[in-house]
This record gives structure tokens, sequence and C-alpha cells, in this order.
């Protein structure tokens, strides 16, 4: 690549970059279709990968492509010696014990009951971002966002008030959620002293490494290259670099500028485009009460994100 390409690539990334609050909201709602297909990714890559064999693959790609990207761009990637113990300890929390909960529970239950469970996250996240950075909503957002869960829990709960999914699956994708909040209010203060694309970069390698000792005790006999194909070669690639990637940097470039209550809320949207996707990618069907569950979902993020 000469030096003209790279100067103009540069210029046009940094354009882009100045987004405007309309293009932050387009940004947000991108990342929830790109994660709301990832359910169906991973259950597929689960035929040939442990769950946390799949989350190491897919954080090794992302960091080699954020690599090139951010060389391109000539960003740096030097992370101040102060920071060390907070970027460590953010990549626990995610993308360590948030994947380990995830993918662990994506394992036993169905990508759309997966996706709706961590869809709860902006229901919680308000209390915990009021007490630790005092950031509020106003009422509408409030309405909108019980409304919203409304939805979630017609999803989880049959019609006789029994639960129609594993129990551990849930509670593990509920550990994911939790860590998703803690790591949604160390993600704030991240942001204001680093690139989201650096962020995301670093907190990828940081949790690569602890993943690492995971795979190596519990998951070294599923891992075979004998399993090698395209299906597979793809799915990771996809997981990798728009998941783990492209979808974290616009996801984080939301929380900088409307806030982690505010942006969470997008993650409402996620069981609806993780429903519709897997219906095509993977046969799951859509039932009348997953379709009542989405319609309440989408009144409720429209309200949770009115006069913002």
């Amino acid at each position: 690549m000469t030096n003209r390409k790279i100067a103009y690539f540069r210029a046009l990334f940094r354009t882009m970059a100045k987004s405007t609050k309309y293009l932050i909201h387009i940004g947000a709602f991108t990342a929830m279709v790109i994660w709301g297909m990832s359910y169906s990714w991973s259950k597929i890559v689960f035929d040939y990968l442990g769950p946390a064999s799949t989350v190491m693959v897919r954080l090794i790609i992302s960091s080699l492509f954020l690599t090139v990207v951010l060389w391109i761009l000539n960003y740096s990637l030097r992370i101040e010696r102060v920071h060390f113990k907070l970027f460590l300890l953010s990549a626990l929390f995610n993308p360590f014990f948030y994947f380990l909960g995830e993918n662990f529970g994506l394992n036993l239950v169905s990508p759309t009951v997966s996706a709706i469970i961590i869809a709860t996250i902006p229901v919680f996240t308000p209390i915990a971002a009021y007490f630790a950075l005092r950031e509020k909503l106003k009422l509408v957002n409030i309405a909108g966002i019980i409304i919203s869960f409304i939805g979630v829990l017609t999803m989880i709960f049959d019609f006789n008030l029994t639960i129609s999914a594993s129990p551990i699956g849930v509670l593990l994708l509920f550990g994911a959620v939790a860590s998703a909040i803690i790591y949604g209010v160390m993600l704030k203060n991240l942001t204001k002293l680093y690139h989201p694309m650096v962020v995301v970069w670093a907190q990828n390698i940081i949790g690569l490494v602890y993943f690492i000792p995971v795979v190596l005790l519990f998951e070294t006999n599923r891992i075979s290259y004998s399993d090698i194909n395209l299906q597979l070669v793809l799915n990771l690639s996809l997981l990798g670099i728009l998941a783990s990637s492209a979808a974290y940097v616009l996801f984080i470039n939301s929380v900088k500028n409307l806030g982690i209550a505010k942006a969470n809320v997008y993650t409402y949207l996620i069981p609806v485009f993780a429903a519709v996707f897997s219906y095509f990618m993977i046969g799951e069907i859509i039932t009348l009460k997953k379709a009542i569950s989405i319609m309440f979902v989408l009144a409720g993020v429209y309200l949770s994100q009115k006069n913002k």
C-alpha cells in the first residue's frame, strides 16, 4: 500500500470518526445487528470448537485485524502505566467473564433466548450508572425500559409461568449480564482516556491471555485440524472482525457520546435480530410468543431513546 493510499484512508477514517449524534445512533444500531447475527455464528462454530476456544480464536482474529487498522490510521498503541490496572480489571469482566457466561450459556439454550437475557443489561445499568456516574434518565425513557423488560420476561417464561430454557444456561447468561454492567462503568472512564478502537484492541489482547489457560485446561480435546473447513473459518472470521472488532468499536463510541444507560438500551434490539437471523441461518422457529416479545422490545427501545 503506497503512502498516498495510506494517507487517504487515514483522512477518510478520521473524518468518519467525527460523527454527528445521528451517526452515533446509527453506529449503535449497526452494532446490535452484528451482535444479533453473532449468536448464530457462534452456534455454528460450536459444532467444531468449545465455547472458550471459540472466544479465544475470535479474539486472536480481532486483535490482528485491529492492529492492522490502527497502524493504517496511525493511532498510538501506547497504554500509560498508570492505566494498566484499569485495563486488566475491565478486560477481566469483558471479554473474559462476559464471554464465559454468554458462550457457555448459549451452548445450552437457543440464540433467541440467549439474546433476550443479554438484553436485560439496560434494565440494571441505569441503577449502576446512577450510583457510579450520576447519569439520569427521563420518565419516558424509564417507561421504555420497563416495557422492553416485559418483552424479555415474555420470552423467558411460558404462559403457565414455567421457565422455558435450561436453568444453568439462564444462570450463566445472567452472569454475563452482571459482568457487562460492571464493565460498562469502567468503560466510561476508559473512553475518556483512549480512542474506542484502542480500548477494544487492548482489552481483546488481555482477554486472549485470560482465555488461553481455560482452553488448555478444558478444551484441548475439542481442537482438531481435521475440523477446519470453509464454514468454520468464515464464521470465526465474522465473529472476530465484525462481532469482536467493528461492533465493539461502534458500541464504545456510543457509550462515550450517549452515556452507559442510554447506549445499553440499544441491546434490547439484539433479540429481534437474533430471532430473525437464527431463523434464516440455523432454522430456529419464530413462535407467536417470540413475536409478541419482539414487539414489546421494539416499542420499549423507541420510548427509551425518545427526546435524547
